[in-house]
C-alpha cells in the first residue's frame, strides 16, 4: 500500500461468475486520493455523471461510487422518492488501484442501535400493504426502517475502516465496499449483486427469500430446504425475477434474456437467502447510463410493479433511504461495471450511524414472521458493533474439570461461527494453569476466548447447590430467542439479563418465545415432566445447546418435545439443568398462568 496516500475507498467483491460460493475469486483493491470527484445534486445531473464515469473508464481509469435510492426519478419521473440533501450520485475517479491494506488495529466502536419503527407501527404498515395488495394496487412492497445510533467520531476514517473490517468479519463474502465520500462514510457488506456488466453480457441476481440458520447442521439443512420449497418465498422470488426480466429486456438484444438459475440458497452467518439469476446480451451502443435507466432501483428492494410499489414506500416510510437500497460499486478501466444493492450497509455522518433493514411484503406475509425476519437481518451489524468473548462455564472438583471435551468442542464451534481464532492447545494451557492453582475443592470456572483468539480462565468458589430451587415464568416473550447470542454462549447477555429474577428467593426464570413455546432458563436449560415423562424443548424453539442437557438426552433421562404455555397446567414436575450444577429439581415460585402478555 502507498503509505503517503490515505485510503478513500476499498472494494472487496466476489466474482459473481465464479463456479463456487466460497468467495475465493474476488476483486480486492484499495484506492487513495481521487484525481476527481463527480457528483450530481440535481436529478438532471445524474445521467451527466454516469456518462462522465463511463468516459473516464474508457480512458483507463477506475471509478468508485454510488447512486442513492432517491436518484430513481432521474430515470423515470413516475418513480416516487423523498427529497434528500446529499448527492444523488457520487463517484471518485482514480488513476490506479492499490494493494489491499492490512486490517486496521483500531478497535471497532461499540454502538447501541435503536430501530426507528416499533411493533405497532410495523403491524400498521403491514395492514396498509395488505389492503393495497387486496385492492390490486401492487403484488409486493419492500418495507424498510432504519437503525440509528449516536457515534461521536462518525467522521473519523479510522473509525469507519475499523467498523468496515468488523462488518466483513461478521458477514464475510459478498459485495463489500468502503467509501469515504465527502462528509459521509459508506460501509457496505451487501450479499446482493445488483448487476455485473462486461463485454455486453449482463447478469443480475435479485435476492428474495429469507430463513434463519439452524441450530444444528441437520436443522440448518432443513431450514435451507424449507426456504427453497416454500410456496410463499418462491412466489416472492418469482415476482421479482419477472420484474427484472422486464427491466433487462429494455436494453437486451431480442430473445437474449434468460433465467439460468432459480431459487438458489446462499448461506450467510445468521440467515439463508434465496437468489435467482437473470442474464442477457445488451444491445450495441448500450451505455452505463442506459443500464441504470433500465434497472434502477433494483426491483428486489422496491416490489412489483415498481412504480406502484415505490408510491407505497413513499407513503409508509417517512424518510429518505439514502445510499441504502440504491447502488454501490466500481467501473473498471475499459468500462466493465459491477454494483451491489447496498443492503447490510452502514452510513456514518454528522455524529450518527445509520443502518436500515427491510423485507418484501406479499399477500402471504405474516406480521410476526416478518418481524422475526427483521431480527435475523439485524444480527450482522449488532455482532460487528458489540464486543464480547466466547464463554464456557465448567465445574472444577478436586482438580478435575467436568465434561471438558464437550465444553471445548462447543467453544470451538462458536469460534468457527463468529470467526474467532481457535488454538485448542493454548486454551487447554490456560485451563491447566488454573487447575494447578485450585487442586482441591469445588470451583466455578469461566473460560473466555476473545476476538483475537486469546484464552483466559477464572475460578470462583462454587457454593453448594440446593436440593430444590424455585423458578419463575417470564412475564413476556424473549424476542431474541433465535439470536446467535442464544445459540452460542458469549459474554453478551442483555437479552438474558433482562429476565434476571429480582426476588432473591427465585433461582432463575423460565423463558418462552414469540410462538409461546418454552425455551430455557437464563443460566441453564429446563426439563419438564409432562404426561408422565420428562421432556426438554428442542433447539428449534430457540435455546443454548447446554452440555448438561446433552448428557440428559444421551442418558435417555429426557426427550425433546415442544412445550407451550398452554401445556403448563399439565406439567407435574420441573428441573433446572446445566453442566455446572447437574440436574436440580425445582418448583414454581408461583403457579404460572397460561396467558402472560
Amino acid at each position: 500500500m502507498h503509505s503517503a496516500s490515505p485510503i478513500s475507498a476499498l472494494i472487496d467483491f466476489v466474482d459473481p461468475h465464479a463456479s463456487t460460493d466460497d468467495g475465493s475469486e474476488r476483486l480486492r483493491c484499495a484506492f487513495g486520493t481521487p484525481r476527481q470527484v463527480l457528483a450530481a445534486r440535481q436529478l438532471d445531473d445524474v445521467m451527466t455523471v454516469l456518462h462522465a464515469v463511463q468516459a473516464h473508464a474508457n480512458q483507463g481509469r477506475w471509478c468508485v461510487g454510488y447512486l442513492r435510492y432517491e436518484a430513481a426519478p432521474a430515470f423515470d419521473p413516475a418513480l416516487q422518492a423523498h427529497p434528500t440533501t446529499g448527492p444523488l450520485a457520487w463517484f471518485a475517479v482514480y488513476d490506479e488501484a492499490l494493494p489491499w491494506p492490512a486490517d486496521p488495529t483500531t478497535d471497532s466502536p461499540e454502538i447501541s442501535w435503536q430501530l426507528q419503527m416499533n411493533r405497532p407501527q410495523f403491524d400498521a404498515a403491514m395492514a396498509s400493504l395488505h389492503q393495497g395488495i387486496a385492492q390490486g394496487d401492487y403484488y409486493q412492497v419492500n418495507l424498510t426502517a432504519p437503525l440509528v445510533a449516536d457515534l461521536l467520531d462518525a467522521n473519523s476514517s479510522a473509525t469507519g475502516q475499523a467498523l468496515f473490517a468488523a462488518l466483513r468479519r461478521a458477514q464475510p463474502g459478498g459485495y463489500n465496499a468502503y467509501l469515504h465520500a465527502g462528509d459521509a462514510q459508506v460501509l457496505s457488506v451487501s450479499p446482493e449483486l445488483f448487476f455485473d456488466w462486461r463485454d455486453s453480457q449482463l447478469l443480475t441476481r435479485p435476492m428474495k427469500g429469507t430463513a434463519a440458520r439452524g441450530a444444528t447442521p441437520q436443522d440448518d439443512a432443513l431450514q435451507a430446504k424449507a426456504l427453497r420449497e416454500s410456496p410463499k418465498e418462491r412466489a416472492e422470488n418469482v415476482m421479482i425475477v419477472d420484474l427484472l426480466r422486464n427491466d433487462v429486456s429494455r436494453i437486451a438484444e431480442p430473445h437474449s434474456v434468460q433465467v439460468p438459475r432459480l431459487f438458489h440458497t446462499q448461506a450467510l452467518p445468521s440467515v439463508w437467502q434465496m437468489t435467482s439469476d437473470v442474464t442477457a446480451r445488451t444491445r450495441a451502443g448500450c451505455s452505463l447510463a442506459d443500464v441504470f435507466a433500465a434497472l434502477f432501483p433494483c426491483g428486489s428492494i422496491t416490489g412489483a410493479p415498481k412504480v406502484q410499489a415505490m408510491r407505497a414506500i413513499h407513503a409508509l416510510e417517512p424518510q429518505a433511504r439514502g445510499v441504502y437500497c440504491g447502488a454501490l460499486g466500481v467501473v473498471k478501466p475499459g468500462g466493465a461495471a459491477i454494483f451491489n444493492v447496498p443492503i447490510r450497509t452502514v452510513t456514518l455522518q454528522d455524529g450518527q450511524a445509520r443502518c436500515s433493514i427491510g423485507s418484501g411484503i406479499t399477500a402471504g406475509s405474516v406480521a410476526a414472521d416478518e418481524w422475526r425476519e427483521w431480527q435475523y437481518k439485524q444480527a450482522f451489524v449488532r455482532r460487528a458493533t458489540t464486543r464480547f468473548d466466547l464463554l464456557e462455564t465448567l465445574g472444577l472438583r478436586d482438580g478435575q474439570l467436568q465434561n471438558l471435551c464437550t465444553h471445548l468442542a462447543r467453544m470451538a464451534q462458536a469460534a468457527q461461527h463468529f470467526g474467532y481464532p481457535w488454538q485448542q492447545d493454548e486454551v487447554q494451557a490456560a485451563l491447566q494453569a488454573l487447575t494447578a492453582q485450585h487442586a482441591s475443592g469445588a470451583w466455578r470456572v469461566r473460560l473466555l476466548l476473545d476476538a483475537q483468539g486469546r484464552a483466559h480462565a477464572q475460578a470462583t468458589a462454587l457454593p453448594t447447590t440446593p436440593a430444590r430451587v424455585r423458578l419463575q415464568l417470564a412475564d413476556r416473550p424473549m424476542e431474541e430467542a433465535h439470536s446467535e447470542f442464544v445459540r452460542f454462549k458469549t459474554t453478551h447477555r442483555p437479552h438474558y439479563d433482562a429476565f434476571t429474577p429480582l426476588n432473591a428467593g427465585v433461582f432463575d426464570t423460565v423463558l418462552w418465545n414469540s410462538h409461546r413455546e418454552i425455551t430455557e432458563c437464563t443460566r441453564g436449560n429446563v426439563a419438564l415432566q409432562l404426561h408422565g415423562r420428562w421432556v426438554t424443548p428442542p433447539f428449534r424453539c430457540g435455546l443454548l445447546p447446554g452440555v448438561g442437557r446433552a448428557m440428559a438426552l444421551q442418558e435417555g433421562r429426557v426427550t425433546e418435545v415442544v412445550v407451550r404455555l398452554d401445556d403448563l397446567p399439565a406439567v407435574t414436575g420441573i428441573a433446572f439443568v446445566n453442566s455446572l450444577r447437574g440436574w436440580v429439581h425445582a418448583e414454581w415460585a408461583e403457579s404460572p398462568g397460561t396467558n402472560p402478555q
